[in-house]
This record gives structure tokens, sequence and C-alpha cells, in this order.
């Protein structure tokens, strides 16, 4: 038994009252005067690493971020950005490809707890996957809450 843990450290702990089964790969614990964030929407800047063909809207991948894995879709290509200066160099573009970076509005498929990079770095970053390789990173710039 322990009295504190500090960032980094890896910890688990028993719960009374709640079933084995309700917990879940992804889920996320915290204070109840401001309980994690479970985003409706939210608004990110990306790297594309790699991607075969073009990124549309409509693209569903899969979304790594802490421990959830969870499908979101690209709503919108909202800005491409020079990588090197982060200056806009498109507004709204059609696509996006390998070497790319952008601002893109993002729906997760099932609930997701996400934050702000600003407000929680951890629960900020992601990684996208597909097709078994990592096509992009990106960071939480702004979200749109759950009701």
């Amino acid at each position: 038994e322990i009295p504190e843990a500090v960032p980094g450290d890896n910890i688990g702990w028993n719960v009374r009252g709640v079933d084995k089964k309700s917990i879940r790969r992804g889920d996320v614990c915290g204070n109840t005067d401001k309980p994690p964030a479970v985003a409706e929407e939210f608004t990110a800047q990306i790297v594309v690493l790699q991607h075969p063909s073009a990124i549309t809207v409509g693209y569903t991948p899969v979304f790594h971020c802490h421990t959830a894995q969870v499908a979101c879709t690209l709503m919108s290509l909202d800005k491409k950005l020079d990588p090197r200066t982060g200056q806009v160099k498109e507004e709204n573009p059609t696509f996006i490809k390998a070497g790319d970076a952008a601002i893109v509005t993002v729906k997760p498929t099932t609930p997701l707890c996400i934050e702000k990079i600003k407000e929680i770095p951890q629960l900020g970053r992601f990684a996208i996957r597909d097709m078994g390789q990592t096509i992009a990173a990106g960071m939480v710039m702004d979200l749109k809450l759950k009701p």
C-alpha cells in the first residue's frame, strides 16, 4: 500500500460496488468536481506521416489515445498548414496526403475520453492507425463535449 502516486507511476487499485465487466480498456477515472471530458467531436492538428493515397472527408481510421482505440471519422478538413512554420497554406482543402499538416474536425464513432492538449497533455495526444501502419499523429486543439 502506498499513500500517494505521482505522474508517471503505474498503479492498480480496487473499486468496490463496480462490476468487473463495467470497466474496459480506455476508461478514464477523474475528479467528481471536474469529470473527464467525453468528446462529441474535436478539432485537432495532425501531421500525416504516411498514407498510400489522399485522405478526404469521411475517412475513418482508428485513433489511439492513452489506452483507448476508437474509430473516428474526419468530418472536415479545415486548414492545410505548412509543416515547418505552422502557417495556413490553404483553407478547406479537398484532401491531405503524406507530409501534410492540417487542422481537422473529428467525430468519434463511440464515446472517447479526450482533452485539449493545453489542459491535460497525456489525454490530448493521439496516433492515427490504419492498415497496420501509423498514418498520422496529432493533438487536440479544441473539443465539443457530449451533452
